[in-house]
């Protein structure tokens, strides 16, 4: 018969060491959540003094491999160019939140957006003598592109626009956001064109969207996706706004 102290003994150390199991398992699932957890580093937005009003966000399902205008209510500025920068600042934004189908890293992507008239006028060869007649603001030149080493004009490819008074759409990106998006054909391309769909559902009149970064031309978002070329919206607007909530607490 085994001696009482020793089945004392024996029942402790089965506590002691089902203890230590259930604290090692615990600090285990601390230390995958914090390296799997992304700190929340979307700034926040300025209060804009204006009423909230119905825009259309085009979100991207990676389990699907597609895209779906979605309604959000949010506060707009006045000014096309401030407008369009909100809009797909708080189109990324979603992607940060717990749960999204195309997840991104938070933090600022969009920093600015230009809208030029169409078409584009051909940048002057150097040298070039004036043509004469009105002064013309010169289109062709943004920042970040240069004749002859940037990408050249476009107004040879695409003549005109499909609409009277349509827009071509420089969306100027941070390295930091291109540097830290998946990469992927797939998950690059989805993001390319939820920002040409959600800018066409809310600015028709914008039918083509070039890309920067930093300022620059960059070959690739992340590896994959071409940004040296004129991307064409694709009139994802005249499809049918799936009904959207925004989560609370995000």
């Amino acid at each position: 018969m085994i001696p009482r102290y020793q089945r004392i003994l024996f029942w402790s150390l089965s506590g002691a060491i089902l203890l230590m199991a259930l604290v090692l398992l615990r600090g285990c699932e601390q230390a995958r959540e914090k390296l799997t957890r992304h700190r929340d580093e979307t700034p926040l937005t300025a209060p804009v003094a204006a009423p909230s009003e119905t825009v259309r966000l085009a979100l991207a399902n990676d389990a699907t491999g597609s895209i779906a205008l979605v309604d959000r209510d949010l506060a707009l500025p006045t000014e096309p160019t401030a407008r369009a920068r909100t809009l797909l600042a708080r189109l990324i934004a979603e992607y940060s939140y717990k749960d999204s189908a195309h997840p991104l890293e938070s933090g600022s992507a969009v920093d600015a957006v230009f809208l030029l008239d169409l078409p584009l006028r051909p940048a002057a060869a150097p040298g070039a003598k004036q043509t004469q007649g009105p002064a013309r603001q010169d289109h062709s030149v943004v920042a970040g592109w240069s004749s002859p080493d940037g990408p050249p004009s476009n107004a040879d490819l695409n003549p005109g626009p499909r609409n009277a008074g349509g827009k071509l759409a420089v969306v100027n990106l941070y390295g930091s956001f291109a540097d830290h998006h998946p990469s992927g054909i797939e998950p690059e391309t989805l993001t390319i064109d939820s920002i040409l769909e959600t800018l066409y559902a809310n600015f028709p009149q914008i039918e083509r969207v070039r890309f920067l970064v930093d300022g620059q031309p960059r070959e690739t978002l992340n590896g994959h996706a071409d940004l040296m070329r004129t991307y064409d919206t694709t009139g994802a607007a005249d499809e049918p706004a799936q009904p959207g909530t925004q989560e609370e607490g995000q």
